[in-house]
């Protein structure tokens, strides 16, 4: 006799018994790479429906990140590309996120390579203000994009599968990537464009609980040893001066 599947994978395959689940993607920018960066902007988007929320960051902005993503604080405000933007605190936004997940009805989030690094930095966040449990009843779980790419262009000749240059590959446009909304909308196209099976995607969906579970395991695949020996890193920060 088979083993039950865990409970958000047996919904994951019981709502796409009956058609496809409900999926909104959703991007984090943050101040870093590190293991205590903070999120500046939230994003999640589902159809014409869009959440774009941005936070001062409590700690300071990587020069890397900066540079990237336009981000810079200065007196306690944040900047995008040099021009000011409205802010919440980062309860306000993850109070903000859980609502705007509950109009959908448990959906499937999907994200790219966000087993590494965007569910590990919402979970810590969710973690902190006690919100994890509410998040989870609105969830049905997540989807990472860049292994199921991987696996839907392994004979594409496809050389990066950064989200940006799969976006030009696959639909044939540029975007203006590392700006959270405009990553997520890139992504939505991109995904009903790869139009994976149920099984592709049962392949590469997981839960918050499941990272939980890898980062108690002794024994990693090396490229998960790899990330965690970068995160333990200590990043050192600057913060914009002028």
């Amino acid at each position: 006799m088979y083993p039950r599947a865990p409970p958000w994978l047996q919904q994951v395959m019981d709502s796409q018994a009956t058609g496809s689940p409900r999926t909104v993607f959703f991007d984090l920018e943050t101040t870093g790479l590190g293991p205590s960066c903070d999120i500046v902007q939230l994003a999640a988007a589902s159809g014409s429906h869009t959440l774009n929320l941005f936070m001062v960051p409590r700690c300071r902005m990587e020069p890397g990140a900066s540079r990237v993503t336009g981000f810079t604080v200065r007196k306690h405000q944040l900047f995008l590309h040099h021009r000011p933007v409205l802010t919440n605190s980062l309860r306000e936004a993850l109070v903000s996120f859980i609502t705007f997940l509950r109009t959908f009805g448990r959906p499937l989030l999907v994200g790219h390579n966000i087993r590494r690094f965007d569910c590990l930095v919402l979970a810590r966040a969710l973690d902190e203000f006690g919100l994890k449990a509410a998040f989870q009843t609105v969830v049905m779980g997540f989807l990472d994009s860049l292994p199921l790419a991987r696996q839907l262009l392994k004979d594409s000749g496809i050389q990066s599968f950064k989200q940006e240059n799969l976006v030009k590959a696959v639909l044939g446009v540029s975007y203006a990537a590392h700006n959270a909304l405009a990553d997520v909308q890139a992504l939505q196209k991109l995904y009903w464009a790869l139009s994976p099976t149920v099984g592709q995607i049962q392949q590469h969906t997981f839960s918050l609980d499941s990272l939980n579970t890898m980062a108690g395991m002794s024994a990693r695949p090396p490229a998960q040893s790899d990330l965690c020996e970068h995160f333990q890193k200590a990043v050192k920060v600057t913060v914009d001066s002028s």
